[in-house]
């Protein structure tokens, strides 16, 4: 399938963190023809390019946008989430550090489209040089009257996962401790200071600018026809050429893992693929041919997430896999509700008896269990996310888990590649003070 770009267009042969850059290849015409539309049209306009929510969920950001009560006497509010802490992800960084003037210009036509006067963008705090970046190229579109009645304000997050989920974003954003809030009201009704907020992805609003270059119905044409578009896939872990490819929608995976990055690192075979991050299920070699778009991996039991595939070699310990992603989800859970808060915990005393080989075989079926408690009960979907892989992992690898608990012990012997790797919890707990970049 051919690679057609749309957020990094223009990024090799010029630096499109100057304005002027930007705007020789035609950047900022969109917002005076968004501007010419009225809210209903460009709303209408958006929904017609059906953009789906590059942040995971896949919702469609024209919909999103009608749901906004503009008959509300209240602000109007427009957020972009560029918290982007899920392991494995590393999309929406490159956009920001290589084409922040593109994001600026999606936001002021975004802004148009529900009668907003303020945009914040919340950046993860990790993130300084792309924060830097990005705030300066607001500061250069500011300077040159390109807002008009609009203002962007660029907000560093304080570095916790839980921010990515939207309402946990908005409360960090008021000055709160990041936890998520219960729904409903939703955003769109009630959001930022209890007024109707949309919030998108970066690579979502950082589209918009290329709908309104093409019109929505050109825009449909590319990628398929249920996911239109491209999207920016990140690839890590056992992967002979890991990082970022801007695709069309429906690209086939297999054709991302082998032709793009070169194939599984040093000639070992494939054990699997986390394809949205590390919150998603996983999927066995045998599942790999299947086109890159939200339905297509649905169909198969899985989630299109972050668009970040993490590649698994034959070397890798799957009960250290499921330990090592589980404890990330307990140390980042925010503790405010207790299937997530508790059953992340059990999850983790669980993976580690197994691991250490003082496990029973009724264990596997409690940790099952456990998950099945978690899953669908928590307040966001910060649970799910610890279940998802685990339950995955068990269910297409349950030899590797029944092995520990015969052999008693680790059958890889200390050769798994994640043997040694540490969590964060694990970092902080012995090495205090110690910041770790999750």
């Amino acid at each position: 399938m051919p690679v057609r770009e749309v957020l990094l267009k223009g990024t090799d042969d010029r630096d499109l963190t100057k304005l002027a850059q930007y705007q020789a290849i035609g950047g900022y015409a969109g917002v005076p023809k968004a501007r010419a539309m009225t809210s209903d049209d460009l709303i209408a306009e958006l929904q017609a390019a059906n953009l789906r929510g590059r942040g995971g969920a896949g919702f469609p950001m024209g919909r999103k946008a009608s749901l906004i009560d503009r008959s509300s006497p209240k602000p109007k509010y427009l957020v972009v989430n560029a918290d982007e802490s899920e392991p494995g992800a590393f999309k929406d960084r490159q956009v920001m550090a290589l084409a922040p003037h593109r994001l600026i210009e999606g936001c002021l036509i975004a802004a148009h489209a529900i009668e907003c006067r303020d945009v914040y963008i919340f950046i993860r705090g990790e993130y300084l040089t792309e924060y830097e970046i990005l705030q300066a190229a607001v500061d250069e579109a500011r300077a040159a009257n390109l807002f008009g009645d609009v203002d962007i304000t660029v907000h560093r997050g304080a570095g916790a996962y839980i921010c990515g989920e939207e309402t946990a974003l908005l409360d960090a954003l008021e000055g709160k401790r990041g936890q998520p809030r219960p729904r409903p009201p939703f955003p769109p009704v009630q959001g930022l200071y209890d007024a109707p907020t949309q919030i998108n992805n970066v690579c979502t609003i950082a589209t918009v600018p290329t709908i309104m270059e093409l019109g929505a119905a050109e825009f449909a044409k590319i990628g398929v026809e249920s996911s239109p578009g491209t999207a920016i896939f990140s690839i890590s872990g056992n992967i002979a050429r890991p990082g970022n490819y801007e695709l069309e929608l429906g690209t086939p995976m297999r054709e991302l893992i082998y032709d793009l990055a070169g194939g599984v690192a040093d000639g070992r075979e494939l054990k699997c693929v986390i394809p949205g991050g590390s919150s998603v299920p996983a999927l066995s070699p045998d599942e790999i041919d299947v086109p890159l778009d939200y339905d297509s991996l649905g169909k198969i039991g899985t989630f299109f997430g972050a668009a970040s595939l993490i590649i698994v070699d034959d070397r890798c310990c799957i009960v250290q896999l499921a330990l090592r992603s589980t404890k990330f989800y307990m140390h980042e859970s925010c503790g405010k509700c207790t299937p997530c808060r508790e059953g992340t915990r059990w999850m983790v005393q669980l993976l580690e008896k197994i691991e250490a080989g003082e496990a029973e075989l009724s264990d596997l079926d409690l940790l099952d269990n456990v998950g099945s408690r978690i899953l669908g009960r928590s307040l966001c979907a910060l649970g799910d996310f610890a279940v998802y892989p685990v339950h995955s992992y068990l269910t297409k690898w349950r030899s590797e888990f029944v092995a520990h608990v015969e052999q008693g012990c680790c059958p890889y012997g200390g050769e798994s590649s994640l043997e040694g790797i540490v969590s964060p919890l694990d970092a902080h707990r012995h090495h205090p003070g110690l910041e770790i970049l999750a």
